[in-house]
């Protein structure tokens, strides 16, 4: 691994890995209706299923905002029906929240379209010589963002 002081081709491929991303962001979202939600409110709903059950502030803090707000967001979320709260076994005057399965019942056909709409893509856009650069390329992306969740 190089270690040395970034190149100029590192911060160009940064630049066009970024531009590449929201690109496919952006599509990925008009193939399904999940932008009828916030962009926070689906990072505390990501971060639940990603982590489980966590408190308002634990979600706060993982998300860089004062509670206060992480609680707007969680009272939105609990009036669509798409998470709980329950009191947390070990300290009774905190809530843990989670996910329902109106959540899921919500999100998996809409993943479902997604998926669907990137696999006809990839498959009607990209030879299967490029489907394995591609294969590569996502295995560096992913190394980049091990390592980046790691600290280094």
């Amino acid at each position: 691994m190089n270690t040395s002081i970034p190149s100029e081709q590192s911060a160009i491929l940064a630049q066009s890995l970024q531009t590449a991303m929201r690109k496919l962001r952006r599509r990925l979202r008009q193939q399904s209706t999940l932008s009828e939600l916030s962009a926070s409110q689906l990072a505390v709903l990501h971060h639940l299923e990603n982590e489980g059950a966590e408190t308002v502030s634990a979600l706060a803090r993982s998300e860089g905002i004062r509670p206060q707000s992480m609680a707007a967001i969680v009272n939105s979320l609990m009036a669509a029906g798409f998470i709980t709260g329950n009191p947390d076994p070990n300290d009774g005057r905190q809530t843990l929240l989670s996910l329902t399965d109106a959540w899921y019942a919500w999100v998996m056909p809409r993943r479902a379209l997604r998926k669907d709409w990137l696999t006809r893509s990839i498959s009607a856009s990209l030879s299967e010589d490029e489907q394995e650069t591609l294969s590569q390329a996502i295995s560096l992306i992913n190394r980049l963002t091990d390592d980046a969740s790691n600290g280094k």
